[in-house]
């Protein structure tokens, strides 16, 4: 698996659990403040598409993890 899209499970599942624990409607509400951590979540991907700077990219490329350009 790519560097790529392990970014891209982890944001997801993140995203997911976070509103899951965030809205009200969901079987495991805790607070809405959890809605939060979804926004932080979201603006880290939107700056990262800007910048290429992903704090979990660095932290897999030292697990040494592939990219998609090293394959």
């Amino acid at each position: 698996m790519t560097i790529e899209r392990v970014v891209r499970i982890v944001a997801g599942c993140f995203i997911l659990l976070s509103l899951c624990l965030g809205v009200a409607g969901s079987p495991f509400f805790l607070h809405r403040d959890w809605l939060w951590f979804t926004a932080f979540v979201g603006a880290n991907l939107l700056q990262s598409g800007f910048t290429q700077f992903c704090p979990l990219e660095m932290v897999l490329k030292k697990l040494g993890v592939k990219s998609s350009c090293q394959l």
